[in-house]
């Protein structure tokens, strides 16, 4: 018979996975530090949107504090590469060791130049690779100019008004000819040749080179960080076909490497993971990114943490529930509230527009949240943390702030907020 969990150890094993069940480190956080935590979380979701910081940043900040952001960029953009730009759970940073086997299930022809006429691009590829070939890591633009390509500018699908070289680009980087070796200070990719960017692994044979063994080491590692999980949870974490994860699972069982389990109301086959740590107890906080790797799958968000999210970027503002870039906040083993923050650089403010307690959200809920964002304006350069009036928890968290982060008078023996969400 497989063991039973309750739901409390299987959400304690969810966090240990993650790096999130205990306070951030005391002493300075090197490139060793991120490095380690890195390991553990296995990729990093990569998003343009600044309107706080750049996503990738976040994760580590989560779970580390005040760190200096430059080490992502040795740890990207230098050899010997500890991280590296391929599709995963999105466009993410994924650790090297696992390029190739990435490359032999991602499949998005929709994003290239797969619509292109094939002697067009047969064409532009090869010029862009004796261009990349002949000389330094280039941006899109700067190829463009550089192999003297000329075409109209397109203005009909909003997003995605590629040229025939970024398209060609991403054909190329999908296919794992091309790798990003660094970004430039407007974010956009500086592209060289992979054998450039990466040597030792494209040396690597063998089983590197078998879609199933592939697979197996990517729904291990997906298990590894997840801790405890479903088919599905672990095939999302690296978006992998659902079918050959099923396939994975099943001989990871059979391997030692998983085990199947019982989740108290959790109707789903669970499994958990021979490396996994159940500790007694969390005691982590952090505000957790729209892509961070704890909440990429929403449906084993809300069975762990009662938690339902969404990403209302996309959502027009008059129809969002709680704001244009909403973090969760995750305060011992629950979480417990929800903010929208924006970094106003020019001001040196850090904005949170609206602020939100779940049910139940323990009463130094204001006082923790307060430190956090506190600790958040600190490590963006930010002088103040503004609170706008917006949400049941804004009053309280203001008060918070303004108090330094001490305790807030409450009337009562209550515990917990009772709140009514929108």
């Amino acid at each position: 018979m497989s063991a039973t969990l309750s739901l409390d150890q299987a959400r304690r094993i969810a966090l240990a996975a993650q790096g999130l069940d205990k306070g951030r480190p005391a002493g300075p956080v090197t490139l060793r530090t991120v490095g380690r935590t890195f390991a553990r979380l296995q990729l990093v979701q990569i998003d343009s949107v600044n309107v706080l910081s750049r996503s990738h940043y976040l994760p580590f900040f989560s779970r580390l504090g005040n760190y200096d952001r430059s080490i992502l960029q040795r740890m990207s953009a230098t050899h010997p590469r500890r991280m590296m730009e391929y599709w995963a759970h999105e466009a993410s940073y994924i650790r090297p060791e696992f390029f190739l086997d990435l490359v032999q299930w991602q499949k998005r022809k929709w994003v290239g130049a797969s619509a292109m006429e094939p002697e067009l691009r047969k064409d532009v590829a090869g010029k862009i690779l004796e261009a990349l070939d002949a000389g330094r890591a280039m941006t899109a633009a700067e190829l463009t100019v550089k192999i003297g390509h000329v075409e109209d500018r397109r203005d009909d699908n909003w997003g995605w008004n590629w040229n025939a070289v970024k398209r060609v680009l991403e054909d190329l980087f999908q296919d794992g000819l091309i790798s990003a070796a660094s970004r430039s200070e407007q974010f956009e990719r500086r592209y060289a040749l992979t054998a450039r960017v990466l040597p030792d692994q494209l040396s690597l044979g063998g089983d590197r080179r078998n879609p199933v063994e592939a697979m197996h080491r990517l729904i291990d590692a997906a298990a590894q960080a997840h801790g405890i999980g479903t088919v599905r949870c672990f095939a999302d974490y690296f978006r992998t076909p659902l079918k050959a994860a099923v396939a994975s699972v099943d001989h990871l069982v059979s391997a030692g490497r998983l085990e199947p389990v019982t989740v108290a109301g959790w109707d789903r086959k669970v499994f958990l993971h021979a490396e996994a740590r159940t500790p007694r107890r969390a005691a982590g906080r952090a505000l957790l990114s729209p892509f961070d790797s704890l909440v990429f799958e929403r449906r084993r968000l809300e069975e762990l943490f009662g938690f339902h999210y969404r990403i209302e970027i996309y959502t027009p503002e008059h129809k969002r529930r709680f704001g244009y870039y909403v973090l969760p906040f995750l305060l011992r083993d629950r979480i417990v509230a929800r903010v929208d923050l924006k970094a106003d650089r020019a001001a040196g403010l850090l904005l949170a527009k609206s602020a939100y307690a779940e049910q139940d959200a323990p009463l130094d809920t204001a006082v923790e949240l307060a430190d956090e964002l506190e600790l958040m304006a600190q490590w963006l350069g930010l002088e103040d943390v503004v609170v706008s009036p917006v949400g049941n928890l804004a009053d309280s968290l203001a008060l918070a702030l303004r108090r330094g982060g001490g305790p807030i008078s409450s009337q009562g023996t209550q515990s917990t907020w009772s709140v009514s969400l929108p």
